[in-house]
């Protein structure tokens, strides 16, 4: 009897420290190479570097000093879609695009992932917030913003 494509997950956690989005774009790309097309792979690497170093940078950390990052992987008609999410202790302010001077040197991440994704959005709960992305299989079409809390 055989079987089609099953979902698969993972969940790990990185330092809230600039070395944190490195690991998680190394585990990532480690975990799913060969999984999905290496096009695909390079556009979940960029989006979960800009989501971890957004936490770095803007969010307070979980307890322990880290950020928990996720990604999961389910077959769908036509292919693979993949969901990626980064959960921190929450920012003041919540993640949102932001306009930008063309010479400015920063402000540009959420652009970055609006771009690449197939839509994205930010999750609340009391204990911090989740940037999410997701990626359908045909990888194409207009992003939505969804803010769910």
């Amino acid at each position: 009897m055989a079987t089609g494509p099953v979902e698969r997950s993972w969940c790990v956690v990185v330092p809230h420290h600039a070395t944190g989005a490195r690991l998680a774009r190394h585990r990532l790309a480690r975990e799913l190479a060969g999984l999905v097309p290496p096009v695909l792979l390079a556009d979940l690497v960029a989006v979960l570097a800009e989501l971890v170093g957004n936490a770095v940078r803007h969010a307070d950390p979980l307890p322990g000093g880290v950020v928990r990052v996720a990604w999961r992987l389910r077959p769908v008609s036509g292919g693979q879609a993949v969901q990626l999410r980064v959960t921190d202790g929450g920012a003041a302010a919540g993640p949102r695009l932001r306009a930008t001077d063309p010479d400015a040197a920063d402000g540009r991440g959420l652009h970055i992932v609006a771009g690449l994704a197939s839509r994205w959005g930010v999750d609340r709960d009391g204990l911090g917030q989740s940037v999410w992305a997701e990626f359908d299989a045909a990888h194409a079409g207009q992003p939505d913003l969804v803010v769910a809390g």
